[in-house]
């Protein structure tokens, strides 16, 4: 093995108590997660705080409406992110045990679902207010990216989700024997940091786009384009992270080694990846349409 950067001593534990028999802890994959809430709280009442923004300089909602809203977004969250990792990667153990679908706390939340699960709840809100989906759906989607990167830090400091073994120099050699579990790699297995990756992808340079769109071009006066933008961000960022992140291990077999959930002859694309194309497609979508509405306004 070339060199290597061992994993840092780090814990998944910011901190842990005992009362009586129970312990409490508070994990830092919980803290991102409220943590990325409460930043989108901010970014989005911010943007609400400049009608400038927005199309005929009318917010599509009040920031107390934006308060219930996040209420909505954090059932869509947790039921939607857990569903999907049910049905999307593992519904075949989950039928033979489905009292465990309701164990959230030992792990398994799929992003695509949780994608879904607000799409839902954001619907069902606007709906129910009077709101431009739209505009919600611009609002909402620019302050997501920060929590992305908050979770995918988490997943490092957890040591899961890591990537395909590499001999590149920021290699990380993660603890645990299944992240040893190499083939016939010797001695101690580097495995790319797939989770950095994806902090950096999706997280911070997609959240700096959004936000540069955002205060410097106007983008939210173009319903939709923010939405489309992040979509296509997101859906580009993970698709490409996948070729380096490793295979989930109920679609690897001998003869599957790359985990492909859909392959031909040994070509074919991941879970993360098929999941990621109609995002892909949808995001395109919503930045072609709003581009064409923009265009005929100016010419009507």
């Amino acid at each position: 093995m070339r060199a290597a950067i061992n994993f840092p001593d780090l814990s998944p534990e910011l901190f842990s108590f005992s009362v009586g028999a129970m312990e409490f802890a508070l994990r830092w994959y919980a803290l991102a997660y409220i943590a990325g809430i409460l930043i989108a709280w901010k970014l989005g009442a911010m943007a609400l705080r400049r009608p400038a923004l927005w199309p005929a300089t009318t917010p599509p909602m009040t920031p107390k409406q934006l308060e219930d809203l996040l209420f909505y977004i954090v059932l869509g969250v947790i039921l939607g992110g857990r569903l999907g990792f049910v049905l999307f990667y593992q519904p075949a153990y989950y039928l033979q045990h489905p009292l465990e679908i309701l164990m959230v706390w030992q792990g398994g939340m799929a992003f695509h679902g949780g994608l879904l699960g607000v799409i839902a709840a954001a619907w069902i809100y606007t709906a129910r207010q009077g709101i431009a989906k739209l505009g919600a759906a611009d609002l909402i989607a620019h302050a997501v990216p920060p929590g992305l990167m908050l979770g995918r830090l988490a997943n490092f400091i957890n040591a899961e989700l890591w990537g395909r073994p590499t001999d590149l120099p920021w290699g990380v050699v993660f603890p645990g024997l299944a992240a040893q579990s190499c083939g016939q790699v010797e001695g101690l297995c580097a495995r790319h940091p797939s989770q950095l990756y994806e902090a950096a992808l999706e997280g911070l340079l997609l959240g700096l786009l959004l936000l540069w769109l955002v205060y410097r071009r106007g983008a939210l006066r173009a319903p939709g384009r923010v939405l489309g933008v992040f979509l296509t961000g997101y859906g580009l960022a993970r698709f490409v992270v996948e070729f380096a992140r490793q295979p989930d291990a109920q679609f690897a077999s001998p003869d599957n080694p790359l985990g492909l959930a859909w392959h031909i002859d040994g070509w074919g694309l991941t879970m993360g990846q098929l999941l990621s194309l109609p995002m892909i497609a949808l995001g395109l979508w919503f930045v072609l349409r709003a581009r064409t509405r923009a265009r005929d306004k100016v010419s009507a």
